[in-house]
């Protein structure tokens, strides 16, 4: 009888070759399957993947519930449907154990988004008498100015660079590929860090190419941007939650803000389904209440 650690190695295959996922997303979906098999070896519950059931799936999800929040719950949840209907369309099993396990609530919450005066205080506080200090400036010019995942950031390639056109070409989830317009001073502060400090590093091999290296000439890690945002954070003393996807975040807000059209920042953003996109109509109610208050005949 095939073992669950089979199956889980063939549906990270497909996850892979077919789906064409990040391996961030595949290791997180794959986490999931194992949460599983955890709680079935923990029990001594023999199970396979062809025969669990209902029952054995909802007693799981009861056991996780007293241990995480309804948010890593549908994540869950989520991660499992995509298992069996990953066997279900290999013809593995002809329905899914989670067929009626609902998805708990969770409402759509997103992190707190930056004003243009904290984006200018935070910038303002990176310092440029260290060698890195251009880097840093140029990297967060770069997250806001671009609206990118910190994953795309790290992975900038000086080839993705079309400053004559006036874009960047980004690598996002799945490997998709987008041209993002990026503004002049952005531009310019790259350049900036890219001719007078990037040159004087010694690049170890494989990383000729990439835009944003550390002291040692190798690609930052994605901990080294939050650890560099954070700090900035507590030097000017503000009061807010803040990482690399904050940037991003304010990146939408204020161009939905000022006017921009949803499928346009769904563009830029590289999000797959508008749908994702639509959770920015919801940031500022405060911002809608003055339009309307501006604007509408009967105010």
């Amino acid at each position: 009888m095939r073992s669950w650690i089979s199956y889980i190695k063939e549906y990270k295959n497909y996850l892979q070759l077919e789906r064409g996922l990040s391996q961030n997303t595949i290791d997180s979906y794959i986490f999931d399957v194992e949460k599983l098999t955890g709680f079935l070896s923990e029990n001594q519950i023999e199970e396979t993947p062809l025969t669990i059931s209902e029952d054995t799936v909802q007693q799981f999800i009861y056991a996780v519930s007293g241990k995480v929040n309804t948010r890593s719950q549908a994540r869950i949840i989520s991660g499992l449907r995509s298992f069996f209907n990953y066997l279900i369309f290999e013809d593995y099993r002809n329905t899914t154990p989670l067929e009626l396990i609902e998805v708990p609530k969770t409402g759509r919450k997103l992190p707190d988004t930056l004003s243009l005066e904290e984006i200018d205080q935070l910038i303002a506080a990176v310092d440029l008498s260290k060698e890195e200090g251009e880097r840093n400036r140029a990297m967060l010019e770069a997250l806001y100015s671009c609206g990118l995942r910190v994953s795309e950031l790290i992975t900038l390639k000086i080839s993705d660079l079309f400053f004559d056109e006036g874009f960047v070409k980004i690598t996002g989830k799945g490997n998709k590929q987008r041209f993002v317009p990026i503004s002049p001073s952005t531009q310019k502060y790259i350049t900036l860090y890219r001719d007078q400090i990037r040159n004087h590093l010694v690049i170890q091999k494989r990383f000729e190419d990439t835009l944003f290296l550390n002291r040692r000439g190798k690609q930052l890690t994605r901990a080294m941007v939050f650890t560099i945002i954070k700090n900035l954070a507590i030097k000017i003393g503000l009061n807010k939650t803040i990482s690399p996807h904050t940037f991003r975040h304010s990146f939408a807000t204020h161009l939905l803000e000022n006017g921009a059209d949803l499928r346009s920042i769904q563009m830029m953003l590289g999000h797959e389904s508008i749908t994702t996109t639509e959770v920015y109509m919801h940031l500022d109610r405060k911002h809608l209440s003055e339009i309307l208050n501006s604007y509408h005949p009967r105010k």
